[in-house]
């Protein structure tokens, strides 16, 4: 027979912060609305509690797809909130995570506990159930410094890319007006990381040239510790 301890036990759940960028270079965060108490009505994070025999992400991709549709992404653990009395169901520790997707391939729709899901702006955000506020802002926190020291984001964008859209992601997610155009250019191309695929058609101006992220490129880069050579790419001017 299992032992049980007799102390008292807190509740597990997991939290979904998912980012993408609408067709204005927009930073946009997936929100639903909840159908049931607590906050009955409020718009939320996704998320739920997590089930005795399954494992945190497990979880997490399980509550997303449940209330949003949004399935075959890759999350990254944020952060584990635990603050007393952030939820009046009891003793709730949250594991949040996040993910990085692009819009157009991840139609959303309100199901399971959700009624209704939206992309909201980060910029302009409606009021947020239990600490949401704050796992968000976790969440924002952490994107605009990781992408200062790694080349995330391109999973925002379509599969092919001028380095004017790098450029406009970067300045979204570091929430800055404009980077150092010619800086920015330099130090992304020198990393190697990004392979020419052509150059646009059918536009009424000069076609520029398209990129596509080099991923098998990067993973080598990380695999011999380029370390220094990614972050110096990455150090742009602000």
């Amino acid at each position: 027979m299992p032992y049980t301890y007799e102390y008292p036990r807190p509740a597990l759940t997991v939290d979904c912060v998912i980012f993408g960028l609408d067709e204005s270079h927009g930073l946009k965060v997936l929100l639903i609305e909840r159908a049931h108490d607590p906050f009955s009505h409020c718009w939320a994070l996704p998320g739920g509690f997590v089930d005795m025999e399954e494992d945190l992400m497990t979880a997490a991709l399980r509550e997303l797809e449940e209330e949003t549709g949004v399935k075959d992404v890759f999350i990254e653990q944020l952060y584990t909130f635990g603050r007393p009395g952030r939820d009046p169901r009891g003793r709730v520790v949250s594991v949040a995570y996040y993910a990085l997707v692009n819009l157009e391939e991840h139609p959303v729709r309100a199901d399971s506990d959700a009624r209704k899901v939206c992309w909201f702006p980060i910029a302009d955000l409606p009021a947020l159930a239990f600490d949401h506020q704050e796992i968000l802002e976790v969440a924002i926190n952490r994107l605009r410094g990781k992408v200062r020291y790694q080349p995330i984001g391109f999973e925002l964008l379509p599969e092919h890319f001028t380095l004017s859209q790098l450029q406009k992601l970067y300045e979204t997610i570091l929430g800055v007006e404009e980077l150092n155009k010619r800086n920015f250019r330099t130090r992304i191309l020198k990393m190697g990381v990004l392979r020419e695929a052509g150059k646009q058609e059918g536009v009424a101006h000069r076609p520029a040239m398209l990129y596509g992220f080099d991923k098998e490129k990067y993973e080598q880069l990380v695999k011999e510790k380029y370390d220094d050579l990614i972050r110096r790419g990455l150090d742009f001017e602000i």
